[in-house]
């Protein structure tokens, strides 16, 4: 199940950068992901626990899938998890920061960090966050030729479990002369 969905959302995002201006498929890969959160058991972005896979025959074995590990671990404990820019005007190029704090109980590494579309563009910290300790996530998007309604969504990878976070932004780009 657990491959299925991933390759789901592989397949989700090829479309989304394949298609960056189409704002009717980015809404829908937007609710899609909220479908698979919910499929994973997720009520948020983040989940304290995993699916259970179970082989749908005994010939082809199902992909096991990651354990939490033992020992403490950091958490990420955002202010917000989305960030609505408004009207804009096609080509501004806005950008928001999201802060966070690590609520766990070890530091907070995070490896990479990955916009949508390449139109999303993230920056994070490269050092880690001790216990307690504040960061900040920085999210610029270009509108240029990006007309309509635009959800786009950044996939934090760090040392947490589980071991991603998503991020959204979303704005109502004007056409030129509107």
């Amino acid at each position: 199940m657990r491959t299925i969905m991933k390759t789901f959302l592989s397949l989700a995002v090829v479309a989304v950068l394949a298609s960056c201006s189409n704002s009717d498929l980015e809404s829908r890969i937007t609710k899609l992901e909220g479908k698979v959160a919910a499929l994973e058991g997720r009520s948020g972005v983040a989940s304290t626990s995993s699916p259970t896979i179970t082989p749908v025959n005994n010939s082809t074995p199902a992909a096991t899938p990651a354990e939490k590990p033992d020992g403490p671990l950091p958490a990420f404990n955002f202010a917000e998890e989305l960030h609505d820019f408004g009207t804009i005007k096609d080509g501004d190029v806005v950008e928001h920061v999201f802060s966070f704090t690590n609520t766990g109980a070890a530091p907070l590494i995070i490896s990479d960090a990955k916009g949508s579309c390449g139109c999303t563009v993230p920056e994070w910290p490269k050092e880690p966050i001790p216990v307690g300790g504040t960061g900040q996530l920085k999210v610029k998007f270009n509108s240029k030729n990006k007309p309509g309604i635009q959800n786009k969504t950044v996939t934090i990878t760090a040392n947490t479990w589980p071991t991603t976070q998503r991020l959204r932004i979303k704005a109502n780009v004007l056409k030129e002369g509107q």
